[in-house]
């Protein structure tokens, strides 16, 4: 991520097959570990929008409240996607537990998915 997060994101969102709004609203660059989850977080939401959701748009909202950066991603697919262990939900609640964050699913049967995550600030420790 040598140009910061938001051109990574952008990146990504460029390479994803389903169309894809990016808002990032950061004020310059982040610990690289709080970097790193947040793109985690996006790209993995992203891959799952495009293998199962069946979606034919996403949002991607990327912002920070200056004790933590806020991460959700929405899609109108139709939803029913779970965090149980073995599937790449969980390793995404995994890699942000892990940077001391939290993770939501929000995710009915017919959708929409939203995932949510807050990333400390100040990383791990």
């Amino acid at each position: 991520m040598d140009r910061g997060l938001g051109a990574a994101l952008a990146a990504a969102a460029a390479r994803c097959p389903v169309p894809v709004s990016l808002d990032v609203d950061l004020d310059g660059r982040l610990p690289d570990v709080v970097e790193q989850t947040a793109y985690f977080v996006v790209v993995e939401a992203l891959t799952n929008v495009a293998k199962h959701s069946g979606a034919t748009q996403v949002a991607v909202t990327v912002d920070s409240d200056g004790e933590r950066v806020r991460v959700r991603v929405t899609d109108d697919g139709r939803g029913g996607a779970h965090a149980g262990k073995g599937h790449g939900l969980a390793g995404l609640a995994d890699r942000i537990a892990a940077a001391e964050g939290w993770f939501d699913l929000h995710n009915p049967p017919g959708g929409p998915t939203l995932v949510t995550a807050g990333i400390p600030l100040t990383g791990p420790g």
